[in-house]
């Protein structure tokens, strides 16, 4: 007999003399062990290695085997043929070894039989048959002491030699079946029928391999056959009986390829596994930071993996399917929101991460090629228009933004003529100054559309440095701009104006807070700002006699502070749109849009010029709804959406005007950048860089950029928002106005000291305009979740 090596390993194999169950040896690449083992037969030998192996038949041949070898090999041949013998008597074994009975002939279910069965689609049991159950099913005893009616085709093997078998002992029959099982017995049993070109029952190969066919080694056949992957296939099967065929040497090859690489795969899972059991464990103060994770490439695509299943965005399946195998391993639910709770648990994520940010792969840096082209610019002294700028450094000059705002790109002054009228210029920071059309710092611009405004960060759409420090507008500074001048009639129209490059000097820099107490105190030496509250109000009073519709409302301005903290400071402020300050801002800026229109319109400059036809709308219909939120909310409901025009102006009905023009925010929105570039070059006696076919090509990329922006705004605003009232006492209560009815007493409310809508059931009596009281039941950031519920007061 030869002895085989398969994967550099010899194989062996021998029967005990004993009645008992076989013992099974399987010798392996060590021989110390092979001497060891092989002493239990008192049978001598030198230790012995095969020095080379070569291709065989159906497998691998040792190129020396030592005689001494086959004489043990002899040896456990004999002890392999007397086993045989009494098994024959058994199984009625013919002269050659084959079985008498049909291979796929079925054996009949009798009582007391011990059986394997599917339970589900899953496991697979061992059970004892107890009685029939109606024509064809049987009830059985499963080894977990379950007693279950069963159908045929469940059965997937009858285990053979075994009659009245105590369900009791089934779990110690599983354990020693298990004991047995040795995948390098199949190995061996695969090279000899390869080799042979033979097919195998389950008893046969219990018989080849154990040298016997009692039951325990029969089922132990049939696990190994039925589990195994890799060396044998099915080739027929009637009911519970199986025959099986030795697989091609090259398949076996490329599946036992497979198996090590999965066997590495789910080595290198489990150790993650350790890696992400043990962060979680950690102090959140002791994680590891999140560029540890970045480090190793193969860590680091779990990692990805797992992000892209949190925010929902896996490019492909196998990122699918490796966040599902860790979140398996983990122990949790293959959902985004258990992968988020992973993520933060580990300090990867900071609890209140930005998920939309993610989702949207928003660019929050600039690259290091875009900042050093902007720090070039910034070193370049030379201003184009310098001679071509006016100088209105002897203006006062007020820049009204919010407190925290960077980027200051507006500015206003006022004066009041000899002959009363009033004269107003509004002066925008000339960003075009520093970038030009088609440079590498504008083309990253127009592919950003806009700056990124959340309560947690601003993203600008230039390089910080170059939008805060050299284009914005800085307080007693000489500063570049683009000015737009105009002069009012009585009435609030427009009677001159004018557009020109200009120098300025900024006087104040105040917040709308700050110029709202100052028109309030009606400082003499302030005259300026009152004259602009009073062209404010004049511009207002025109634009609604052309049928402009004031949309003014509360709305919540967040700041977070150290964003990253898992309880952050936030602070909340309401902003009415109706203070004087924030009028007199709007008024303005809408006065500048309206002179740039009618300026482009009449020298055929192509221009992004905005309209929102508004030719249903009475507002009359609406004048018993209380002025301010709650007719705004009745009003914007019935509002068209806006459109756009590149040559000519179109009418813009809910600002009244017959033209507009967004150009007031160069630094922060591409799109007036664009405006800028068109109008500044008319201004130096050049064409207009874009055509009016090329704005709109370019607008399509801005204004999708731009509408993911403002959805960021919008969720992130909300968010903190909800945060903000989730950790508030669940006492408290809150003002809401009633906005309108969605369905029977379910109305849309507006809470006033948190400028938030949402919804609330109210009691019978409260009318739209109706101020109520509520209280939050529940509130929960992730989920986008409020629940409020009305106070009633008893009277």
């Amino acid at each position: 007999m030869a002895v085989r090596a398969v994967s550099s390993c010899s194989i062996f194999r021998s029967a005990s003399t004993s009645s008992s169950s076989p013992t099974l040896f399987a010798f392996r690449c060590s021989p110390c062990h092979f001497s060891r083992r092989f002493s239990q037969f008192s049978i001598r030998f030198p230790i012995f290695r095969s020095d080379k192996l070569v291709p065989g038949h159906g497998g691998l041949q040792s190129s020396s085997v030592h005689s001494l070898v086959d004489s043990v090999m002899e040896e456990l041949g004999a002890l392999r043929r007397r086993r045989r013998v009494r098994a024959a008597a058994k199984v009625e074994l013919t002269s050659s070894g084959g079985i008498v009975e049909d291979k796929l002939v079925n054996r009949t279910l009798q009582q007391g039989l011990l059986l394997e069965f599917k339970k589900d689609s899953e496991r697979v049991l061992l059970a004892v048959a107890q009685r029939p159950d109606g024509k064809k099913n049987w009830m059985v005893s499963d080894q977990n002491g379950v007693t279950s009616s069963i159908k045929p085709q469940q059965i997937t093997y009858i285990v053979p030699g075994v009659e009245n078998f105590d369900h009791a002992e089934i779990s110690m029959f599983v354990q020693r079946a298990q004991e047995n099982s040795d995948s390098a017995l199949l190995e061996f049993a695969w090279v000899e029928l390869l080799e042979k070109n033979k097919r195998v029952t389950a008893e046969e190969l219990a018989e080849m391999i154990f040298g016997s066919v009692e039951p325990l080694e029969c089922y132990c056949a049939h696990v190994m056959l039925s589990e195994d992957e890799v060396y044998f296939t099915v080739l027929e099967t009637k009911g519970s009986r199986s025959i099986y065929g030795p697989r091609p040497a090259v398949q076996v090859e490329e599946l036992l390829r497979r198996k090590l690489a999965k066997e590495a795969a789910e080595k290198e899972l489990q150790e993650f596994v350790q890696l992400l059991k043990s962060a979680k464990a950690m102090p959140l103060d002791a994680k590891p930071p999140k560029s540890s994770w970045m480090v190793e490439e193969k860590i680091r695509q779990k990692i990805k993996s797992l992000e892209s299943y949190a925010i929902d965005a896996c490019t492909n399946d196998d990122q699918r399917k490796t966040a599902g195998m860790i979140l398996r391993a983990m122990g949790m639910v293959k959902t985004a929101s258990s992968a988020l709770n992973l993520l933060i648990n580990i300090g990867f994520f900071p609890v209140h991460v930005n998920l939309d940010l993610l989702k949207f792969n928003t660019r929050t840096d600039h690259s290091d090629e875009v900042i050093s082209a902007a720090e070039s610019l910034l070193s370049d002294s030379y201003d184009p228009d310098e001679i071509e700028r006016k100088d209105l450094t002897h203006l006062k000059v007020y820049a009204i933004d919010v407190d925290e705002a960077d980027e200051l790109d507006d500015a206003l002054s006022a004066t009041r003529l000899q002959d009363g009228r009033i004269k107003i210029w509004i002066h925008v920071a000339d960003a075009t100054r520093f970038v030009q059309p088609g440079s590498i710092v504008d083309r990253e611009a127009m592919r950003r559309g806009t700056s990124v405004f959340l309560p947690t960060a601003t993203y600008p759409m230039f390089p910080e440095k170059l939008a805060m420090e050299g284009m914005s507008l800085q307080q007693g500074e000489n500063c570049n701009a683009v000015t737009v001048s105009v002069v009012l009639h009585s009435d609030g129209s427009i009677a001159e104006y004018s557009v020109d490059n200009s120098i300025i000097r900024p006087t104040y820099m105040l917040t709308y807070e700050s110029a709202s107490e100052l028109l309030h105190l009606n400082l003499e030496e302030e005259t300026e700002l009152k004259i602009l509250s009073e062209a404010a109000t004049l511009r207002s009073i025109w634009r609604r006699q052309q049928g402009a519709i004031d949309t003014a409302t509360l709305e919540a301005r967040i700041k977070v502070v150290n964003p990253e903290d898992p309880e952050p400071i936030i602070n909340l402020y309401v902003e009415n749109q109706a203070d004087p300050a924030m009028r007199l801002v709007t008024e303005m800026m809408i006065l500048c849009g309206e002179v740039v229109a009618t300026f482009g319109s009449s020298n055929n400059i192509p221009l992004p010029y905005r309209g929102q036809p508004q030719s249903n709308i009475d507002t009359s219909a609406f004048a018993h709804l209380p002025e301010g939120p709650v007719r705004s909310s009745a009003l914007v409901k019935l509002m068209r959406a806006a459109e756009i025009d590149f040559r000519k102006p179109i009418r813009h009905g809910i600002l009244g005007l017959p033209g507009y023009v967004q150009f007031t925010s160069p630094i922060r929105r591409y799109m007036d950048l664009l405006a800028h570039y068109q109008v500044k070059a008319f201004l130096i006696g050049k064409s207009p860089p874009f055509s009016a076919g090329q704005l709109e090509g370019m607008a399509s990329i801005v204004n999708m950029n731009a509408r993911v922006a403002k959805k960021l705004f919008s969720s992130s605003l909300r968010y903190w928002i909800l945060e903000f009232l989730r950790r508030q006492s669940k006492e408290k209560r809150y003002r809401a106005l009633i906005l309108r009815f969605i369905k029977d007493r379910i109305a849309a409310i507006l809470l006033v000291e948190v400028g938030l809508q949402s919804s609330v059931w109210v009691s019978v009596g409260a009318d739209v305009g109706d101020e109520v009281l509520v209280r939050v039941e529940e509130a929960h950031p992730r989920d986008d979740v409020l629940f409020l519920k009305e106070i009633v007061i008893e009277r």
